[in-house]
């Protein structure tokens, strides 16, 4: 049976204009949309996006803002997806005969698992609809018949407790049609009426880059986004949308267009930055919503122009009263929100901005009026060290079907070109296919920019004009982008407005500061030294107290120039950013699992040491898991987060390594790993060859599997598990398979750890395989000289691969995570043992 049978089987197409099929279910965020329907009894349908077509449920009295109704919601048949946006009439005589409202579309965010909730009968999440925001539940009660019956209940927020939706919207999202329009198939009606034009588009105020909070008494301070800078346009004719240097934009922001159209205004002229929303964040994740329509959200920060007064001529706090003026009716947590002030002492605040990754706070004056331009009335502090820079050229990738390796950076310093580095790392496929197409007729023979020759060895110039975001942990004295990660393009942006800022100053005014008294001491700080720490950092997860400690995704380390790797010149704090930077890949396969770690608390040259339960003095970023033992329960280390990794480097670790099963369910492995363990005098050919071996035996058995470059000697064959199975299955399956290839090549292999019976042979290691038993984290490091890291490599590239240690901390990150994309789980069955043991 398919999704779709009951609602086809419902359904004579011939004659209701609902559609049959179709519509898309691809888009960056799961789609929401909700029907007010005139059946047999008014309701309001809802409609979320999941495995392909819409859940639906009919909500009786329609849905309620006050947390304490409980609205009826009776399941019904799925829809398919083109059914999103379906408004008319369904004739008299079908199923559901009526008339039909589009009442609000949008996106929805699941705030845990769908399957398991839908099964639980207890659904969590967040509507980012026209009209319906904030956090709802859906909780299933107990079966009457055939119906099956939940409740809609909105969560106390701050989209709680608003007037009642049902009486304030009575007409079509789409097409402003009321019902009765709606079956008269009436046209669209038009907008409000607006007389007075659309207000032209102004040079926006831009903030100077500072590293000090702002003083309380005269500035408040607001966050810095991560998006695009937009002026909207409201007046006669509807809203458009510009970017920071005038080119409209509106069609790529289409589904913010009807938010701003209902603003109670005849006209308006709107600053503000345009975010990935649904709960979606950073620069990267924006680029993609252009692509495919959304989601967005817009901050508003100020208002310039109102129903044809020019307020920019007022100060900031009279610009803001009139801004929320205009904002008061639309829906808390909406498409469009106000930009929150912070007022008073902004250090704390400023601090967990950045614990939390944000980009960091603007400061601005409360009395000034709005300017065109750079100005020191707005200052921006950042958490980050973030730029635009151009491309200057990029290098040939060996890797097949890459159409480059890495790119060369550029930016303009006192009018002329200079060479800011080259970055590797940041982009998919797609993306990487999109700039070399950008970049193809950009092509020229000489360098825009001086080049030392090792680095231009190889390169492919180009014309200086694709600008790229690009986030980086510090500049080196030379001028080179340290740790560099590309965010996105910048097409809002021409190349010739790329400039590097200027050294960061303590920037004051006369109308912030009084004269100082000839021979006064120097003004006290206007924050605390924490604060500090956070505003002078390099990167968004590191930052430099005046203590000499660093502080990298919100762990505080200490002595962070200690060399760890000394051959590489390697410090710990390399070690905590290579962490923090390879955090999202790594915690892919380590996140929520038990955990060893192996600590090396004076580097490479000093005692190491396995451990598994938390000491005395480890951060609270690294959480325990309580798993029982013969002798009791007993709490194991794991992780979750960037912060649990760096806090582990701040106890001196290196290398990570890691359960076969996951915290949730510790007796059912997810993974079974063969690590190919060679005996001193074997080469890496004969390591590879082992692994081709098993990996056609896994083939031969119906288990997929991927190899894991080990930084070290060796390989690790790596097959995903279904959790069906035990500890005692998987055990006794990989020792089978193992003892099974030294049995038919005992010249070779081992399946047994003695070392004298490994000499001239590849020990099969498959005790990695047991209860409490752990094996090296892919995009770990290892504790060896050169600063080795674990990486997945594709069966391709294994074959072309001379060495289990080919990647190194300085240049792990450059490769692509999706490069490598795991096949799926397997279940490792009864049938498959059978056929195993038949072959012994």
């Amino acid at each position: 049976m398919t999704r779709l049978e009951a609602y086809h089987g419902k359904r004579d197409f011939e004659v209701t204009p609902e559609p049959r099929d179709g519509g898309r279910a691809d888009g960056l965020a799961p789609v929401y949309s909700m029907q007010n329907h005139d059946a047999t009894r008014l309701h309001w349908d809802l409609r979320l996006e999941y495995d392909g077509v819409l859940l639906s449920w009919a909500i009786t009295r329609g849905p309620s803002l006050d947390p304490a109704d409980k609205r009826l919601a009776v399941q019904t048949e799925d829809h398919p997806m083109s059914y999103l946006d379906f408004e008319g009439t369904i004739p008299k005589g079908n199923y559901g005969a009526g008339t039909v409202m589009l009442w609000d579309v949008g996106h929805w965010q699941p705030l845990s698992d769908v399957a398991k909730g839908l099964k639980k009968g207890h659904l969590s999440f967040v509507l980012h609809g026209l009209r319906m925001t904030g956090r709802w539940d859906m909780i299933r009660l107990k079966p009457e018949g055939k119906r099956v019956n939940w409740l809609l209940v909105k969560h106390e927020d701050a989209a709680a407790h608003g007037p009642d939706p049902v009486k304030r919207y009575t007409t079509s999202v789409a097409t402003r049609r009321t019902m009765d329009a709606i079956a008269e198939d009436a046209p669209t009606a038009p907008p409000p009426p607006r007389k007075t034009a659309l207000p032209r588009w102004r040079q926006p105020q831009l903030a100077t880059l500072t590293d000090r909070l702002g003083d309380p008494e005269q500035r408040w301070h607001e966050l810095k986004f991560d998006g695009y800078r937009a002026l909207v346009a409201v007046g006669k004719g509807g809203a458009r949308i510009y970017t920071r240097n005038g080119h409209d934009w509106t069609d790529r922001f289409l589904p913010l267009v009807p938010a701003f159209e209902e603003l109670p205004c005849d006209a308006a002229l709107i600053d503000g930055e345009i975010t990935v929303g649904a709960g979606l964040y950073g620069f990267g994740r924006l680029q993609k919503a252009i692509k495919l329509g959304g989601p967005f959200h817009f901050h508003a920060f100020d208002l310039l122009k109102r129903d044809g007064e020019d307020l920019t001529g007022l100060p900031l706090t009279n610009r803001r009263a009139a801004l929320e003026e205009l904002f008061t009716d639309t829906p808390p947590l909406g498409l469009l929100q106000l930009s929150p002030v912070l007022r008073g002492d902004a250090s704390d605040a400023f601090d967990r901005v950045c614990h939390t990754g944000g980009e960091g706070l603007i400061s601005k004056r409360m009395d000034a009026p709005y300017r065109g331009g750079r100005s020191t009335a707005w200052e921006k502090i950042k958490c980050i060290k973030r730029d635009e820079f151009v491309v200057i050229g990029w290098q040939d990738s060996d890797k097949k079907g890459r159409p480059f390796a890495s790119l060369a950076l550029g930016i303009e310093e006192a009018g002329e070109m200079v060479y800011a580095g080259k970055i590797g790392t940041g982009w998919d496929a797609d993306t990487m296919d999109e700039i070399a197409a950008r970049l193809k007729p950009l092509a020229r023979k000489t360098a825009p920019a001086p080049v030392p020759a090792a680095e231009a060895r190889g390169m492919n110039w180009v014309t200086p004009r694709l600008v790229v975001e690009v986030r980086y942990a510090e500049v080196t004295e030379d001028g080179r982008l340290r740790h560099p990660s590309f965010e996105g393009l910048r097409e809002d942006k021409p190349a010739d407005q790329v400039r590097r800022d200027p050294p960061t100053a303590a920037l004051e005014t006369a109308a912030e500061t009084k004269p100082k008294a000839r021979g006064s001491a120097p003004a006290k700080p206007q924050r605390s030294t924490k604060a500090a720490a956070v505003a002078d950092a390099g990167d968004k997860r590191a930052t430099t107290a005046a203590n000499g400690r660093v502080t990298i995704a919100g762990i505080s380390l200490s002595s962070p120039d200690r060399r760890v790797f000394p051959q590489a010149r390697h410090t710990k704090r390399d070690v905590a950013e290579y962490y923090a930077r390879a955090a999202d890949r790594m915690l892919r396969f380590a996140g929520d699992r038990p955990l060893s770690l192996v600590r090396l608390p004076e580097g490479l040259e000093g005692e190491r040491f396995f451990q598994k339960h938390a000491g005395k003095g480890f951060p609270d970023a690294i959480r325990t898991v309580e798993i029982a033992e013969k002798s009791g329960a007993a709490e194991y280390m794991t992780v979750r987060d960037a912060a649990g990794l760096v806090g582990a480097v701040q106890m001196g670790t290196i290398e990570f390594h890691i359960w076969g099963a996951r915290n949730d369910r510790v007796e059912r492995p997810d993974r079974m790993v063969f690590d190919l363990d060679p005996d001193e005098g074997l080469g890496f050919d004969a390591v590879k060859a082992g692994a081709f071996e098993i990996r056609d035996r896994l083939d031969a058995l119906g288990l997929p599997s991927w190899p894991l470059l080990t930084g070290g000697k060796g390989v690790h064959v790596v097959v995903p598990l279904r959790r069906t199975a035990g500890w005692e299955t998987v055990s006794l399956f990989s020792r089978m398979l193992a003892e099974l290839c030294a049995r038919d090549a005992p010249e070779r292999y081992t399946a047994t750890m003695s070392k004298a019976k490994r000499k001239g042979r590849i020990f099969i290691d498959w005790l990695r395989n047991q209860r409490g038993a752990t094996a090296i984290a892919p995009w770990s490091l290892r504790a060896r000289a050169g600063a080795p890291v674990a990486v997945p490599v594709t069966w391709t590239e294994l074959e072309a691969t001379d060495r289990a240690n080919l990647f190194t901390l300085d240049d792990a990150l450059n490769r692509d995570p999706e490069a490598t994309p795991p096949p799926g789980p397997v279940s490792l069955s009864a049938a498959v043992l059978k056929r195993l043991e038949s072959r012994l």
